[in-house]
C-alpha cells in the first residue's frame, strides 16, 4: 500500500481481468439492465457474449481498488471530470469486449491535489487493451478521494 504522499502524477499501475458469463449475468441482474444484446439468446451465444460497458467499468474500478499500491487505503469514488480535450467526455468504448476475453488494464495518475487536511484527490485514467492488442476502452479523469 502506498500513502497519498507517495503517489505522483505520471505513476502507472497495471492489472488484468476477465469477465465471465456468470459475472455478466450477476451484473445484469443487479443493475436491472434489459438489453437483448447482453442476454443469453440466439443473437449472442453463451460463450461469446458482449459485455456491457458499465460492467467493464465496474470491473476496472474493482481492479483499481485491489492494486497492491491502493488496497488498504480509504478510497472513495468521488466523480468523473472527463477530459477537457474531449469536451469533458469521460469514456470511449472502442472495441467490444466478449465474455472471458482477457483485458489488460493500465491505470495512470494524471492529477493529484489536496482537498483538505484529511483527504487528497487522485485523477486516474483507465485504458483497457484486449489480448490481441486492440484498445477496448479509454476512460479519463476518474476521481478518487483518498485519506492522507
Amino acid at each position: 500500500m502506498k500513502k497519498f504522499s507517495e503517489l505522483n502524477v505520471g505513476d502507472e499501475f497495471f492489472s488484468e481481468c476477465k469477465i465471465s458469463s456468470d459475472d455478466l449475468d450477476r451484473y445484469l441482474s443487479f443493475s436491472g439492465i434489459k438489453n437483448i444484446i447482453y442476454e443469453k439468446n440466439e443473437i449472442s451465444n453463451q460463450k461469446d457474449r458482449m459485455v456491457s460497458g458499465r460492467a467493464i467499468l465496474a470491473k476496472i474500478e474493482g481492479e483499481f481498488t485491489r492494486l497492491e499500491e491502493m488496497y488498504g487505503n480509504l478510497l472513495i469514488f468521488y466523480g468523473i471530470d472527463g477530459d477537457p480535450s474531449w469536451n469533458n467526455r469521460q469514456t470511449r468504448f472502442l472495441k467490444p469486449l466478449k465474455t472471458d476475453e482477457k483485458l489488460n488494464i493500465k491505470f495512470k495518475i494524471v492529477d493529484k491535489r489536496d482537498l483538505n487536511d484529511e483527504f487528497g484527490l487522485l485523477s486516474i485514467d483507465f485504458e483497457g487493451t484486449k489480448e490481441n492488442g486492440e484498445t477496448a476502452l479509454v476512460s479519463k479523469r476518474n476521481l478518487y478521494q483518498m485519506k492522507k
